[in-house]
Formats: structure tokens, sequence, C-alpha cells
């Protein structure tokens, strides 16, 4: 392709900033169509977009001729039944996370998309911003010598407020495939399993404290990697304001690395017994952008797009372990 003209399936909230404007932005990048079921919202968000095209009906997106690739955009639980619809099309496939439900739908997407010969790209966009690259840097430079081990922390606070008049999706498992964890934990192991390859045998538990909700709001696990490393990791959502914690620890033979997944202020830390320096890398306004741009360069044939949906089933795989999916 010289020019990658893009279609969004689902023009909700997360296309507004982080990904949306980006596709138009990108050298060799355009977006050419949105679709949402709500045809007055899809028309006003492409009005306000300057998208030429709008759909309320994602076939007609899918099978218009001037769209090359399809971005999913959706819920989790439609992710799934629309990559099996775009891949039977023969177009490339970016859908956003978590992949899917579970690691048996991740499966049944990438076995269409390798029988259709179209590529799948999955937005763990963390993978290509700055300071997680710096992350990985440290790493693989040995700057804290052999990893030994790593602990994932993410406490927030309880919110009732939110929930007073009807459940949000991502709550909701049948929508969204569990609970807060499912849709921020993802992004966490992810980055891990690409700054540490991919982890080899999990397992955990979930439980529900504060009983706002039926999904988990509370889940610790345990995991090694296929190098060796082994980690821990707990993720609670019902705790107090002052005990809100977001931070990943690499620790080392030589040092250790601390970083935030979600926080923008937070800089990646690294110690050794040189001292403490400090990598304060913010993400660009367009979070998705740098890599979206890794997708477009690699459809154009002049480079590749770090997570893939054979990359991002891998996460799916451990979530499951972690919650005792079966």
């Amino acid at each position: 392709m010289q020019k990658v003209r893009w279609g969004i399936i689902g023009c909700g909230d997360v296309t507004e900033v982080k990904s949306g404007p980006a596709f138009s932005k990108i050298d060799h990048s355009e977006l050419v169509a949105v679709m949402r079921r709500d045809g007055a919202k899809a028309q006003d968000y492409a009005r306000r977009h300057g998208v030429p095209k709008w759909y309320d009906d994602a076939e007609a997106l899918i099978h218009d001729p001037e769209v090359d690739v399809v971005y999913i955009a959706t819920p989790p639980d439609s992710h799934a039944a629309y990559t099996l619809q775009v891949a039977a099309a023969g177009k490339p496939v970016y859908v956003e996370k978590p992949m899917a439900l579970n690691y048996a739908q991740c499966q049944e997407m990438i076995t269409a998309c390798g029988k259709a010969n179209v590529p799948l790209y999955v937005a763990y966009y963390r993978r290509s911003q700055p300071a997680f690259l710096k992350v990985k840097e440290l790493v693989e430079s040995g700057a804290i010598g052999e990893v030994r081990l790593v602990n994932i922390r993410l406490y927030q606070a309880l919110q009732p407020h939110l929930y007073e008049n009807g459940l949000p999706w991502r709550v909701r498992p049948e929508i969204s495939g569990g609970g807060l964890f499912h849709d921020l934990a993802p992004h966490q192991l992810d980055i891990l399993d690409y700054i540490l390859g991919p982890i080899s045998s999990a397992s955990g538990q979930g439980a529900n404290q504060a009983g706002l909700y039926e999904a988990e709001d509370l889940v610790t696990g345990q995991f090694t990697f296929e190098r060796g490393v082994m980690g821990s990791g707990i993720w609670c959502f019902s705790v107090a304001k002052q005990q809100h914690t977001d931070t990943i620890e690499i620790v080392g033979s030589a040092g250790r690395i601390t970083f935030a997944t979600f926080a923008k202020d937070v800089p990646v830390r690294l110690e050794t017994a040189a001292g403490v320096q400090e990598f304060l890398l913010s993400p660009p306004m367009h979070v998705q952008q740098p890599f979206i741009q890794t997708i477009v360069d690699e459809l154009r044939g002049v480079g590749e797009c770090p997570g893939t949906g054979i990359s991002a089933a891998r996460t799916a795989w451990v979530m499951d372990q972690l919650v005792n999916r079966q």
C-alpha cells in the first residue's frame, strides 16, 4: 500500500483523542469512514473529525472499496465477530484491547486472519511509547544486571457513584470479559511480555469484596516467564483514594526499575549502586499514534508492528489463568 485508508467500527470515546485523529496525522494514512450503530452519532463524529463517510452498518463499511484496513473499536464482546467479518473481506484488522472475551476467541481470530492471509494487530500501544521503550532499553542493556523478578501493583479507589444508574460495560463480564482487571491489567501484562518475553505459566484467584457488581474487584496472581523470571501481581479496585497505586517493579541482580503504567507524570526510575536516575517521558497527545505509525509502516513494507494478534493472545491466556477461567 502506498497510502493506508482506514475505516473505524465503533467510533466511541476511545477514538475521540486516543486514536481517531492519529489516522489522518500520520504520513501515508487517512481515515476515510466511520461506523456506529447510532447513525446520528456516526454522522456527528464524521463531521467533527472531517471524515468523508459515515455508516450505521458495519458490513457496509467493511465492504467499502475505499477502506483498506478496519479498526475495531467496539467493546470486547464483538471483537471476534467483527474480526472474522473483516478477515473474510480480505482486509487487515486492527482491534482494540483486550483482544476478545477470552483466549479461545483470540485463537478463532488468529485462525480466521491466517486463512485469509491478512495481518491482525491489537491496540497494545504502549509497546511504541517512549517511557516503556526506555524500560525495555534499560533491561536489554543490562542496566540492572540479570532480571530476577517482577511485581505489579494496581490499586484504585472505590467509586460507588459510577454504578448508581446502571453498570458500565467495563464491569459487565458478558461485554468486557470481566471487571476492571480485564480492562486495565492487560496493558501491564502485555508490556511485560514485550520487555521480558512470553509468560509460560500463571495462576491466581479473584474475588468480589465491595459487592458493587458481580465481576472480580480483586485479583492476585503469580507467573513465570519463559526466561525464568518470576512475577506476582495484585489488582484491587476497592481501596481508599489515598491508597491509589500504579507501579511495576523489575528487580535485577544489580538494581531495579520502577515505572507506572497509566499515570502520565511518573518517571521511569532506575536504581543501581551508582545512584538513582529518573526519566520523565510523556506520551503523545494521541497515545496510539506511534503504534498506528508502525502498522502503517508495516503495511507499506517499510517497517514492522510490535503488537500482533499472536502476542495479544498470549496476554489473554495469562488473564484466563489468573482468574481460573477454564
